[in-house]
């Protein structure tokens, strides 16, 4: 059976945003993985509170955002509008964090210096800043609609350091974008068996059937799942 998506590379070492512009599929294909991991962690994951990804259909007007955050301090959030797709990361341990005592609530010199117009309100957004306005990010990406790939500011990192940025760890599964990726992580992080059949199909953007939502959690129902569904604008039957 095919994986549904074209796999990326596997991170066999350290990844920067430098690396990682060259890794991710285009935003639609990028859109369209973000869904499935969100659904796949709503249904082994049915308390939201407790979910690693999600994806929110109606983030704001026009616009559809996907996150992740592991309940360490680590996070991202992808933004998805008309206008093309703005990535922000950040790694709570980064060296280039903006909570180093060095840097005094600044973030690192080009991060987020080369961000265009038109993504420039995100860079401010009251949800990927803290209380005094601080950006909270160590990772920064960005494709227009128009553009052929994803670009990034220039940023001379520290050299002594494994995961400057944070990208290795935060961006993973969208580097590999096997459904046996994410057999792995879910099988991890949420100690079950996965059914990888499963997963195959929700990377394929197969609608949910009873079969498909029981073989990876028999406590929830498709029924359970309706809003879910809805809210992550996952395809549905009909």
């Amino acid at each position: 059976m095919s994986d549904g998506f074209v796999a990326g590379a596997r991170l066999d070492g350290p990844v920067t945003v430098h690396d990682l512009a060259r890794q991710l599929p285009p935003i639609a294909d990028l859109a369209n993985l973000c869904r499935s991991l969100a659904m796949l962690d709503a249904i082994l994951s049915p308390e939201w509170e407790y979910r690693y990804y999600s994806f929110d259909v109606s983030w704001a007007d026009g616009e559809e955002m996907a996150s992740m955050r592991n309940g360490s301090g680590d996070e991202y959030s992808i933004v998805f509008c008309a206008a093309g797709a703005y990535v922000r990361g950040f790694d709570h341990e980064s060296p280039i964090t903006p909570y180093d005592r060095d840097r005094d609530g600044e973030p690192w010199p080009g991060v987020l210096d080369s961000v265009p117009a038109v993504f420039r309100r995100f860079v401010d957004e009251p949800a990927f800043t803290d209380e005094d306005g601080t950006p909270v990010v160590t990772a920064c990406l960005w494709r227009e609609a128009s553009d052929d790939r994803w670009h990034h500011g220039t940023i001379d990192f520290p050299s002594d350091h494994p995961d400057p940025d944070g990208a290795t760890m935060l961006f993973k599964l969208l580097v590999d974008r096997s459904p046996k990726a994410f057999q792995r992580f879910a099988e991890d992080y949420h100690e079950v068996t996965v059914d990888l059949e499963a997963v195959r199909a929700l990377y394929a953007l197969r609608p949910l059937d009873p079969g498909i939502v029981a073989s990876l959690n028999s406590e929830i129902t498709l029924a359970d799942l309706a809003e879910d569904i809805s809210a992550i604008g996952y395809p549905q039957e009909g």
